[in-house]
């Protein structure tokens, strides 16, 4: 009995031992052959560490290098209370960081109470300097994490044409957004050994793979036009009590952009997308705003009739005063009836029956050729994104009736954008050659630099029809309805236009929006000037509104070229404002 119980038994512990030696086989080869990745890996993270070394992003400049939109280095600072094991070691701490991170003593220990175990914050955005000068102390648990904050030197500045970025540093609108493969750059990473509470051991491996660096953009942009435009911008919203507006400044040989300044804007160093989330105030309105233009346009219904040869500047017709077309009554802006005018004199006079007459005469298929080759109803591929490509009906497309013709030749019942509106006049003033607008001059990375040049787009009218037309807009500036955007000392060419505002059905009655297109000087055109005012409360006119900001920023710009007066009977007249 005795000798068959010690037999089981024995039997019993064989067992046993050898179960529990065959599953710790089976528990040693799934460790070693299936969760051999999945431990190696754990192993790794305890052991090393790698984090991401982020891109120094490119600097935005204007034209002559100096930064409108920059990248400055910061660090956060941290503390990880686990590091340290005595109070008074933390005291130490605090005795330490309290002065450089500007609070008070005893703050630090208070936000560390406050973050119990974990890792806590403890001051964001600490400046470069200070965070090397914390960095040399090499406190225990104090951990500095380097990042990059996007400053805006000139403040609200072509806000809306820069635009700004995010948290992760990539652009969310503007420029910012549109180049941000450029300025963003490549991060780049960095791996290395680390003890129990995750600092990086001094001598242990370290492999860095180092960021490429973003690139600095260049612009067309000139910092003082840009300035002296949103100036003028902001005190014509405050005398007009207008609800925007836009002014671009463009050099109409290359279609270089010199300026382009719009209303409502923000300023990206105190940018609150909380608070005000709304985008209109990020957009920008030069690109994608949509308006009608008004009689401006008239300058486009001249420039076909006098290229197609069917009208000159001194042919002649009847006005009236008004005109039944196709059961519409169009009349002239005044009600006035002029008589006997020539071309001239419809546009100094800005007569909208003159230029339905003229339309007649161009007719609808060469009326429409023309305004596809100023680029109406296309984009401008200035190379920003949200660009409108306005809305053009010919006689080609659904929806056309017969008088369409006659009111879009005097800027009804089509639609365009400022940048649309300037770079079609400036085909005009650079006898007759379309250039493609653009804003980045150069990008520019380490020994390396992209160059953009002036693109001419298409020829849209000839030599002939563009100087007898840029003559024609000198007598609508100087002699016709918009005498205050003369500028003493020059001549200068140029049109207003008083554009009613389209509803669902109809146009308001209750506002307009008040423009002006110019050139300086007449005898070699440096720049054109659009000024649009969106609402204009104490009066509609481009004639009172927009030409009187007009002859202000040409003449300013003008002496900041330190150009030569070319009147010289009105050259005393000169407001000599140093720029």
């Amino acid at each position: 009995m005795s000798s068959h119980n010690n037999s089981w038994r024995l039997a019993a512990l064989i067992i046993l031992l050898a179960g529990s030696t065959m599953a710790l086989t089976l528990r040693l080869g799934y460790l070693q052959i299936v969760a051999h990745e999945e431990l190696r890996e754990q192993g790794d993270q305890e052991h090393w560490s790698q984090k991401t070394v982020a891109a120094h992003r490119g600097s935005i400049l204007d034209a002559d290098g100096r930064p409108l939109v920059t990248t400055v280095s910061q660090f956060n600072v941290s503390f990880k209370p686990d590091a340290l094991g005595s109070r008074e070691q933390i005291q130490v701490v605090d005795r330490s960081l309290a002065p450089l991170l500007g609070m008070q003593s005893g703050a630090t220990i208070a936000k560390i109470r406050e973050g119990g175990e974990s890792s806590v914050l403890l001051k964001a955005g600490v400046p470069y300097e200070t965070g090397l000068e914390i960095q040399r102390l090499r406190l225990l648990g104090v951990r500095l994490t380097q990042e990059y904050k996007r400053v805006y030197p000139e403040g609200s500045t072509a806000a809306t044409l820069m635009g700004f970025v995010g948290k992760d540093n990539k652009g969310l609108t503007g420029i910012e957004a549109d180049f941000n493969r450029e300025l963003g750059g490549v991060d780049g990473k960095l791996v290395f050994e680390r003890d129990s509470i995750g600092n990086e051991i001094p001598l242990g491996y370290r492999k860095e793979k180092p960021p490429q660096d973003g690139a600095d953009l260049i612009l067309t942009l000139d910092r003082y036009i840009q300035r002296l435009i949103e100036k003028k911008l902001d005190e014509a919203m405050v005398k007009h009590k207008a609800s925007g507006g836009t002014i671009i400044v463009m050099d109409p040989r290359s279609g270089a952009i010199l300026g382009m300044a719009s209303r409502p804007t923000f300023d990206a160093n105190k940018l609150d997308l909380v608070s005000n989330p709304k985008m209109e105030l990020y957009r920008n309105r030069a690109i994608t705003d949509m308006y009608e233009p008004g009689s401006v346009f008239k300058l486009i219904t001249m420039a076909a009739g006098l290229d197609t040869k069917t009208i000159t500047p001194r042919t002649t017709f009847y006005d009236t005063g008004s005109v039944n077309k196709y059961g519409a009554i169009i009349r002239t802006w005044d009600g006035r009836a002029h008589g006997l005018e020539t071309m001239t004199q419809v546009l100094m006079n800005s007569c909208n029956v003159g230029a339905v007459w003229a339309a007649d005469k161009v007719g609808a298929d060469k009326f429409y050729e023309y305004v596809n080759r100023f680029g109406f109803g296309q984009p401008t591929h200035v190379g920003l994104s949200g660009e409108a490509k306005g809305q053009v009906r010919t006689n080609k497309t659904n929806g056309w009736r017969p008088i369409d013709l006659s009111t879009n030749a005097f800027g009804q019942g089509i639609s365009v954008t400022p940048l649309q509106m300037i770079t079609a006049v400036s085909a005009i003033v650079n006898g007759g050659n379309l250039m493609r607008p653009y804003i980045v001059k150069e990008v520019v990375t380490d020994g390396d630099r992209r160059v953009f040049r002036p693109v001419t787009v298409r020829r849209v009218i000839s030599e002939e029809a563009a100087r007898d037309l840029i003559q024609m807009m000198n007598a609508a500036a100087e002699k016709g309805e918009s005498k205050l955007a003369i500028v003493p000392g020059f001549h200068v060419g140029g049109k207003t236009s008083t554009a009613s505002i389209s509803m669902e059905k109809g146009y308001t009655s209750d506002a307009t929006i008040a423009g002006f297109i110019g050139f300086a000087p007449l005898e070699d055109p440096k720049f054109v000037v659009m000024v649009k005012i969106d609402e204009p409360k104490d009066s509609p006119w481009g004639s009172l509104v927009a030409s009187p900001i007009f002859s202000s920023v040409t003449q300013q710009i003008l002496l900041y070229m330190k150009m030569p007066p070319t009147d010289l009977v009105t050259a005393d007249k000169m407001v000599r404002a140093r720029p």
